[in-house]
């Protein structure tokens, strides 16, 4: 059983303590530690958190096995190294960071402490995207050609100005930090490394904050062409969709903290002419972040890696690196 501490009790951090609850046989939330205690207190007490006086003491207690990090973006990376020099494994809310050389160095330490590093990444364990990549896997959806997605919602509306959502290198390229790197991880689940991006974004609603619209093309390594659209200023919605030589499959709704359904069309070899309606697959209830936490718990009990300098988690924030740059200088930057 792991004790761990969360690091930061605003809406997510509170988030996870709840959808994990009390009974987990592999994690529990036993500790916290937030930079405003006071608002945090009465949620603590209801949840049998003790409240410690900050992060460092975190890492020093005996009684805290690991850490959950629900912190700001660029605080995660040097909270990652901290947590490896300590000797605790560390659970980091995506993304890993907000710069791909920190965050490599992050996994890095890690890496070499032989410290368990997960991120929250929890759309891979929902099963309908599971059985996307088991579509492609078995040759049902045939070559992967294409996939497109969107993750929009009204982010930009959500908080003040000078909270740290609105601060843009917290936030670079708008929604892709906070909403976009969700879809990214999903494709790269599906198709692999991104080689190439090509990327604009605005600010085009409010004189203050991040930009609100933002939109990327992408070129994987295995040949596949992508596109994304992140806008945080208009009504909730998500969508991702994958096109292979031989049909569809497409998973999206408002609300993406749910059990998902999937939409899946084949081609009819024998009449390809025929437009038959997709089938619609649905699957019995999950929580994601308490299955994501889990396993966790279940690789740092087992010292197993899970998040690896090379890794995806860590090519994700190289793609944003490579994001950003496109969107100054207007053309297409490889991914490192």
């Amino acid at each position: 059983m792991i004790r761990a501490a969360i690091i930061g009790l605003g809406a997510w951090g509170q988030n996870l303590v709840r959808h994990l609850g009390p009974d987990s046989p592999h994690i529990r939330f036993t500790a916290a530690a937030t930079r405003t205690p006071a608002k945090a207190r009465d949620f603590a007490a209801a949840h049998g958190l003790r409240m410690l006086e900050s992060y460092e003491a975190a890492l020093a207690d005996p009684e805290v096995d690991a850490v959950v990090l629900a912190t700001p973006h660029t605080q995660h990376t040097g909270q990652i190294i901290a947590a490896a020099r300590a000797g605790k494994p560390v659970f980091s809310e995506k993304p890993l960071g907000v710069d791909a050389a920190a965050a490599r160095a992050a996994a890095q330490a890690c890496a070499e402490a032989g410290v368990t590093l997960g991120v929250g990444y929890n759309w891979r364990f929902q099963p309908a995207l599971r059985e996307i990549r088991r579509l492609i896997e078995d040759g049902t959806l045939g070559r992967v050609l294409h996939m497109e997605g969107n993750f929009c919602g009204a982010s930009a509306y959500r908080f003040p100005p000078g909270h740290w959502r609105h601060d843009r290198e917290e936030g670079p390229a708008g929604g892709m930090t906070g909403r976009g790197v969700h879809v990214v991880d999903a494709m790269l689940y599906l198709a692999g490394p991104i080689a190439q991006v090509t990327a604009q974004s605005f600010r085009l609603v409010q004189d203050y904050g991040m930009d609100d619209t933002t939109s990327m093309l992408f070129r994987f390594r295995g040949g596949a062409t992508g596109y994304l659209g992140t806008v945080i200023a208009t009504a909730e919605t998500w969508r991702l969709q994958v096109f292979g030589s031989e049909g569809w499959a497409e998973v999206g709704d408002v609300e993406h903290l749910h059990t998902w359904s999937l939409k899946l069309c084949r081609l009819d070899r024998a009449d390809i002419a025929r437009k038959a309606p997709p089938e619609v697959i649905t699957y019995s209830a999950a929580r994601t972040e308490r299955a994501e936490l889990e396993h966790f718990a279940q690789a740092a009990l087992a010292r197993r890696p899970l998040v690896t300098p090379e890794g995806d988690a860590v090519h994700n924030v190289a793609l944003l690196d490579a994001i950003r740059a496109s969107i100054r200088s207007g053309a297409p930057v490889p991914v490192a």
